[in-house]
């Protein structure tokens, strides 16, 4: 049986590695449109390992992550990948909140309620002395939080795959798919390449990927933009510092993050992209830039957000808004300290009414399977994501599981 896996991201290589090590005598071939894999969300972004805190107990997003920060942590183990559980803590910054207190409260309770382990809850003075820069009324610890070489990761999926005997193609925009029987004959560059089965990862362009096979997803890819800052002085975080999200805006808000080659840095906005893959301030593209505004569900979006949305504007053109935001978790934290420093591009899955897709979400077509929303925990669940598409390629096509590799941490 042939695979081919469209996107060479961290979700399609870890779904190609799945696949061989789960299903009997399977045949895999990634397909990756960029000469260097992992080219857009896998490699931009904060390198954070999420343990899975945030999330509803019983979702898919909880049992992914949870299931998937420790297959990673023992993939990295095992790859001489760089990583560190430094903890994070989840700051009550507003002085006697008795909202935000509530809501961290009700963190506490997802967090033990999902498995997470070594939980704490820490006052403020236990916060200090942990954090002698943050302040806050109170905080969750989340110790198995933290930070990883994605881009070492990737480079590793793609030695396991290939030693494997898989194939792994850069350069190898997917143009075109035709049904032949109960075979897709895939337009890759100048070739074709034959599919028994196609597993699109395709991460920013999932959507458009979906339509060359026929399909019609309600929901559209809406690309919002992340630019982070840089700490000239990063001793004042010792671990991952964020607040406690905003229940206005489906987004975590700002906050500090340590990184694996040092140092650390800040933020990100969450604005509007108008170029799926613009990684620079304001960039733009005219087709992206056109099918985003021609959206529907972009404007009742921003209509049931207003405020949320003026606010990150405003922050990603201000470096002081940004600042006053920074400083309710880190007092000390100066203008001086803010850098420029990475911009990412998050895709994110949008209904038509304006609502957010809020968990994983995939989409069933003949032979196919096409991964629509693979929202953070995205990059950290890589591996767990990759399992459970094994398996569904497996119950879709009678294909045999392997015995000995069905756990595979």
């Amino acid at each position: 049986m042939r695979i081919v896996v469209i996107g060479g991201g961290l979700i399609g290589l870890g779904t190609a590695y799945a696949l061989q090590r789960i299903l009997n005598g399977v045949d895999v071939v990634v397909c990756e449109k960029e000469e260097r894999l992992g080219a857009h969300q896998s490699t931009h972004n904060s390198g954070v390992l999420h343990a899975g805190l945030y999330y509803r107990p019983g979702s898919a997003k909880a049992l992914l992550a949870v299931r998937g920060i420790r297959l990673m942590v023992s993939f990295a183990r095992r790859h001489a990948v760089r990583y560190e559980q430094c903890g994070k803590v989840v700051v009550a910054a507003g002085s006697g909140d008795a909202a935000e207190l509530s809501r961290l409260r009700g963190l506490f309770e997802r967090g033990n309620a999902n498995g997470l382990q070594g939980l704490q809850w820490l006052s403020g003075d236990e916060l200090r002395a942990r954090e002698p820069a943050a302040r806050g009324d109170a905080a969750v610890l989340v110790p198995e939080e933290g930070i990883i070489d994605y881009a070492a990761v990737v480079a590793a999926l793609r030695a396991e795959i290939v030693a494997a005997r898989g194939e792994v193609l850069s350069g190898a925009p997917v143009t075109e798919a035709r049904r032949d029987g109960t075979t897709w004959r895939l337009s890759v560059g100048a070739t074709t390449i034959s599919a028994d089965f196609v597993i699109n990862c395709a991460g920013l362009q999932s959507d458009r990927v979906a339509r060359l096979f026929g399909e019609r997803p309600a929901t559209r890819i809406v690309a919002f933009r992340g630019d982070y800052h840089t700490l000239a002085r990063p001793g004042l975080v010792q671990h991952l510092i964020y607040p406690v999200p905003d229940p206005a805006f489906p987004f975590l808000g700002v906050h500090f993050t340590r990184m694996i080659g040092g140092g650390a840095e800040c933020g990100p906005s969450a604005v509007l992209s108008l170029d799926r893959e613009g990684y620079r301030r304001n960039a733009f593209r005219l087709g992206d830039a056109a099918d985003t505004l021609a959206f529907s569900g972009l404007w009742r979006f921003v209509a049931r957000h207003p405020w949320p949305t003026v606010r990150e504007v405003a922050r990603a053109q201000s470096k002081r808004l940004l600042l006053s935001a920074l400083r309710r978790l880190v007092p000390a934290v100066e203008l001086s300290d803010l850098q420029a420093g990475l911009v990412g591009v998050r895709a994110q899955a949008m209904k038509p009414d304006g609502t957010l897709v809020d968990d994983f979400e995939f989409l069933s077509g003949p032979s196919t399977l096409h991964v629509l929303n693979a929202p953070s925990p995205g990059a950290t669940a890589s591996l767990a994501i990759g399992e459970e598409i094994a398996r569904h390629v497996a119950r879709d096509s009678r294909q045999a599981l392997r015995a000995d590799a069905l756990d595979l941490v």
